[in-house]
């Protein structure tokens, strides 16, 4: 095992030839055991002679979706070549290791887990070789049927390989694949339920789908040559230089082979569902999601704090990088000053992510070292996104108390979570959620405030353009677009598969 377990290193051998010309190489860097997590990144290229050194680039501009595991599969129209290793792009890929992938068709992934333990033989693409087709399947959601599907095809002789809810996918696929992929395709969306934006590669074919609810982003663009592109945000469209065309739709079936492009609606979509905690905090802002610029949005959500809440401050500031544009937007409508009066080391993860609480409490240390000579004395606004478990922000505001603040108070650009997410962002269980469990008075002594205000939800609704009937609020007020086991979080339904 590799002692680095932030390091891919690269292995010699142990390239295997499967039947049908699937050639994959998979390094196994860690060996970690489950713990929740947030999210995924797809992208996917078709027609560019160097289609994985694209993807790299892509998943590099999404590696914000997934920092566990990384993985291209690449198709020169013949066979299907795969590397996915544990950790970061830049530590899985190296420019030899792409020259091995070659073809002008590939897809890609960055995972975090949210069904499937955090090891290397649950990383993605996942690739099967069925009835002459290779199908490598990058998915970006939660699937909240998987556990009773995956159980109905075991009793009828399915063979699972993974924990991962995107393999019931593929058995769906395989099951209905006499009239087609497309056709296959088509029939388990019938059957799955939840969130699903998924990239899919064949030897010849590049194909996008998204669930009906549209949950999950997934947007098509295209480059000048004439290759097209799919990918989770648009920020990885704007580093390889490609023109973002339209998002694909909820619903939607997007096919991509040497004939064009062509779509179908393989089921039918009425109200959409898009996940709103995408943009609060998971997005880059840079990127255009939903049809809206996230950058934009969340200033909105500043500026609808500003209109609830205004409070006699010396300034404001953001804990960085996530509070930074709400913090702006607070600023500018609240009339204060903006003070970035901490500073961030950009060289550690999102400590929202780290898989301990241990780990959790010293990356905030390491991360985030407060301005003292400036803060002292002072009456300081900090404007958060979100407050998930609250032992994050508590180590933070401490660190603001022990800088020599006169007094803080936070105000947070979302509502309270209460409630856990089964749709791809892997909140914990009720039990962790700080919201769940105390009221607002109850939170800002836990945290050590001076003050503690949430923007309500119809603010935070106007602030998105006042379509109130768009997003999944089911974090913030537990209605759930797609019947769920409420009292099941995630580590349960991995118990169940």
């Amino acid at each position: 095992m590799n002692p680095n377990p932030d390091r891919a290193e690269r292995q010699p051998g142990n390239l295997n030839v499967h039947p049908g010309g699937i050639r994959c190489h998979i390094s196994s860097s860690d060996h970690r055991p489950y713990y929740p997590k947030e999210e995924c990144g797809v992208f996917g290229v078709y027609g560019h002679p160097e289609a994985a050194k694209l993807t790299y680039f892509g998943l590099y501009a999404l590696q914000h979706r997934g920092q566990e595991s990384a993985g291209i599969a690449c198709s020169d129209g013949k066979a299907v070549r795969e590397y996915k290793a544990m950790g970061l792009v830049s530590k899985v890929f190296d420019e030899a290791r792409l020259k091995e992938l070659k073809g002008h068709l590939a897809v890609g992934h960055v995972r975090y887990s949210t069904t499937g333990s955090s090891i290397l033989q649950n990383a993605q693409p996942f690739c099967v070789y069925h009835a002459g087709c290779t199908l490598a399947v990058a998915h970006n959601g939660n699937l909240v049927n998987a556990a009773f599907i995956r159980s109905e095809l075991e009793k009828h002789g399915s063979i699972f390989q993974t924990t991962m809810d995107s393999e019931v996918l593929v058995h769906l696929m395989a099951k209905a694949g006499v009239n087609g992929l497309e056709e296959a395709i088509s029939s388990a969306m019938q059957v799955v339920k939840g969130a699903y934006s998924v990239v899919l590669a064949t030897e010849k074919k590049l194909i996008g789908f998204r669930d009906p609810l549209g949950f999950r982003p997934l947007c098509l663009g295209k480059l000048n040559g004439g290759a097209y592109v799919l990918a989770s945000e648009t920020c990885a469209l704007d580093l390889i230089q490609a023109e973002y065309i339209r998002d694909v739709a909820p619903g939607e079936v997007v096919v991509i082979d040497e004939g064009g492009l062509s779509s179908f609606q393989a089921v039918e979509s009425g109200k959409c569902s898009n996940c709103i905690f995408e943009f609060i905090y998971f997005a880059r802002p840079d990127s255009n999601i939903f049809g809206q610029n996230v950058y934009n949005f969340r200033k909105s959500l500043g500026a609808a704090l500003a209109s609830e809440h205004v409070v006699d401050a010396d300034f404001v500031m953001p804990f960085p990088d996530s509070g930074n544009y709400a913090a702006i937007g607070y600023a500018q409508a609240a009339n204060l000053p903006l003070e970035l009066a901490v500073i961030r080391n950009h060289y550690v993860g999102r400590t929202f992510i780290q898989p301990s609480q241990s780990m959790r409490d010293f990356a905030v240390r390491i991360k985030l070292n407060p301005v003292r000579e400036f803060i002292r004395g002072k009456k300081v606004v900090i404007i958060e996104d979100s407050v998930i478990r609250g032992t994050t922000s508590r180590t933070r505001i401490k660190e603001i108390r022990d800088a020599g603040a006169k007094e803080i108070v936070m105000l947070v650009s979302c509502p309270p979570t209460r409630f856990p997410c089964f749709f791809g962002i892997d909140f914990p269980t009720s039990n962790e959620l700080i919201a769940a469990k105390k009221n607002v008075e109850e939170i800002r002594r836990f945290l050590g405030l001076d003050g503690l205000e949430y923007l309500n939800i119809k603010s935070m609704l106007e602030a998105a353009g006042g379509d109130h009937g768009r997003f999944c609020l089911a974090c913030f007020d537990g209605n759930y677009p797609v019947p769920v086991d409420k009292h099941a979080g995630k580590l349960q339904l991995e118990q169940r598969i």
